[in-house]
């Protein structure tokens, strides 16, 4: 394998992040999104380019209240797995968490070993979220504030993986 970079995604890119999305949408690991969503987002994003232009990876990072963010939609080209790729992505998105003033990130992942190894922890309850932020979160519409707080809105937990969180 060869080198890449990681950079701010573009609207040139959503194409291939839902390219690489389908198949893990189709596994249940991630949730899907129509295009307008990604773009909407697009952002929030950062995506791995090969040396070649190609994109090997991609995530996003959603901002939710002063202190807390989630990283989103984290996910790498099969063949690149094992290269540094997830975790240069990871690296970036909680450097801008750090840049924005947020103080802890977490995850909905099925990839529980990945995230430990960069120093996320399973989240036991909510008792992260302190009860006032929690009420102003409610009015949030995005599904995936709704789904941190498990809110009867959306089936709780609904792909069945595991809340983590980092302290930055």
């Amino acid at each position: 394998m060869g080198s890449f970079i990681i950079r701010p995604a573009r609207t040139a890119d959503v194409a291939a992040i839902m390219g690489m999305a389908e198949p893990l949408v189709d596994q249940r690991v991630l949730v899907p999104k129509e295009a307008v969503a990604y773009y909407e987002a697009i952002q929030e994003f950062v995506v791995a380019e090969a040396q070649d232009g190609s994109l090997i990876g991609f995530g996003a990072l959603h901002v939710m209240w002063k202190d807390l963010a989630e990283v989103r939609t984290l996910a790498t080209d099969s063949r690149w797995r094992g290269h540094g790729v997830g975790s240069g992505l990871l690296k970036e998105l909680t450097t801008r968490a750090h840049t924005l003033g947020v103080s802890r990130v977490f995850c909905l992942t099925f990839e529980v070993e990945f995230f430990t190894r960069h120093g996320f922890g399973i989240m036991d309850d909510q008792a992260a979220v302190d009860p006032d932020v929690y009420t102003e979160l409610l009015r949030s519409p995005d599904e995936g504030v709704a789904e941190f707080l498990d809110l009867a809105r959306v089936k709780p937990n609904t792909l069945g993986n595991t809340r983590m969180i980092l302290q930055l």
